[in-house]
This record gives C-alpha cells, structure tokens and sequence, in this order.
C-alpha cells in the first residue's frame, strides 16, 4: 500500500510551460493564464506575460510615423550619410582607377539602338563626379547634406532614397532628349536639384515660407545655363521629377490608403520616365 502522489504522476499533473512542454513552471502569464517558464517570461508593468501576449500587444501599438507617412527613426539622416560616402568612395576609385569615369557616365547613345545598350548609367552616373574639379563632388555633397538632413526626416528613409534616385533618374531622361548624344555627363547634380525642389513642395505644404529656396534654385539653375560645361539639362530633369515625387508624398491623401496611393504614384512616375526613356531612344539618331 502505498500513500501520496508518485513522482511520475505528479510530473504528469504538474503545469508546463507550451513553448517548452519539457519545462515545469507555475508562473502564469497575466493576459493569457498559460504558464510561462524563465525563457518565455516577460515583466510587464502588472505582473508577468508570455512572450506571445507580448508579441501579440505589440502588433496593435500603432507605429509612429514620420510628417509625410514614413517610419519615424532617430532622426539621424542615415540614408543621407550612406549615399554621401558611396560618391566619396566612387570619387576616389574615379581617382585611382584609370577609365573607371568613362564606365560610369552617361550619353543618350548608352541607351538607343545606335550604340552599347547600357542603361543604367543612367543612375551609376548620378554617384560619379569630374575627376579634375574636386568642387564638382564637394558642391554635390554638401547640397545633399543640407537638404536631406531635413528632408530624411519628414519623409523617413524609404522616401527619402525613392526621391533621390527617381530625381537623378530625371535628370538623365533630360539628358537623353535634350542634350547631344554624344555628349557624357557626371554628377549628382540631378537628384541635388530633385532635393531643392522637393524642399521647396515639402515646405510649401507645411505652410512655411519657400521665398529663401525659390531663390537658391534660381540661382542655381541660372548658373546652368550662363557657363559652358553644366549639364543644365540634368539640372532641369531632376527639379521637375523632384517636385513631382514631393507632391505625390506631400499631397497623396491622409488615412489608411495613404502609404499606398504614395508608392503607387511613385511607380506611375517611374513608369513615366522609362517611357520617356524608350521614346527618347528612337529620337538620338535624329540627333547625331
């Protein structure tokens, strides 16, 4: 005869946590009331929850976002700083690598049917600078610091780098219809002028006053056109493009659907410009 539990049963009986059903374990999780072993516990601010209630809390705590709809980070303007230092870095390969600017420019006869079909030095064009006027790459890069430590913010980091991209893509569709074919450039000066513009449209919507902005563009832009050698092709391209991605970010309609109608009139105006692209390809010979 025998008196008691035995072990076997009471090991049978006894709480278990469901992550680890080999784990005993008489703490309960507050939401659930499942037991939790050390590994699956979590203090909250009441008692202790599983790592699933956690999990599950944690998908409706809605994320903060940036003014136009981004994920809101640190503030820190990563993006700007990582495509500041790949044209440093491509600038001093230009330096070391005897024909490396020659693979990066662009010419409208890099995309027709009359030369090396290589398009996308449309945008590896954009991270390339004169090799023999280090002020080319120092203007670029402290334009690009200015404005996107301000711009990264209100947009978040995704579109921030749609906008830069898409305004340099702009300012090499420009280049492709209104500029000689035979005619390379390089330089960021594009998606920079994209950035002047997308501050002005950014601020302007805010309500701040663009009077300041609106005369650095000018200025800048008229510089274009006054001296020889300044693709003000480029120039014009990526202020046009660069307004326009503003726009779709500044003025896309607020609400759930917000983040949607962005992306997807971020991806008409891509789709605009590889049409411009195609179409432009059959005009270089005209242009010869």
């Amino acid at each position: 005869m025998s008196y008691g539990i035995s072990n076997q049963d009471q090991a049978l009986s006894a709480p278990v946590c469901p992550r680890h059903p080999e784990r005993i374990s008489y703490v309960t999780c507050q939401r659930c009331g499942r037991p939790a072993c050390a590994e699956c516990q979590v203090t909250a601010a009441v008692g202790t929850q599983c790592v699933d209630c956690v999990r599950e809390a944690n998908k409706n705590i809605p994320s903060t976002k940036t003014l136009f709809g981004g994920k809101a980070t640190d503030g820190r303007p990563l993006i700007t700083y990582i495509l500041i230092g790949i044209n440093v870095v491509v600038f001093g390969l230009q330096m070391a690598i005897s024909g490396l600017t020659n693979d990066l420019m662009y010419a409208g006869i890099y995309t027709s049917p009359f030369g090396p079909s290589e398009p996308w030095r449309m945008l590896t064009s954009a991270f390339a600078h004169s090799p023999s006027f280090i002020g080319h790459i120092a203007f670029n890069m402290y334009a690009l610091y200015i404005c996107g430590r301000v711009i990264e913010p209100m947009l978040g980091r995704a579109r921030f780098l749609a906008l830069y991209l898409i305004s340099a893509m702009g300012g090499s569709v420009a280049v492709l219809l209104f500029s000689s074919p035979l005619s390379p450039v390089v330089g960021a000066s594009g998606a920079v002028f994209g950035l002047f513009a997308a501050l002005f449209v950014l601020m302007r919507s805010r309500g701040v006053p663009v009077v300041q902005i609106g005369i650095l563009m000018a200025v800048n832009l008229a510089i274009g056109f006054i001296f020889p050698g300044i693709s003000w092709q480029a120039h014009v391209g990526g202020l046009i493009i660069g307004a326009a991605s503003a726009a779709i970010f500044a003025y896309a309609p607020k609400g759930t659907q917000r983040a949607l109608m962005q992306w997807l009139g971020t991806a008409l105006l891509v789709a605009i410009l590889v049409a411009l692209t195609l179409w432009g390809s059959t005009t270089v010979a005209l242009r010869l």
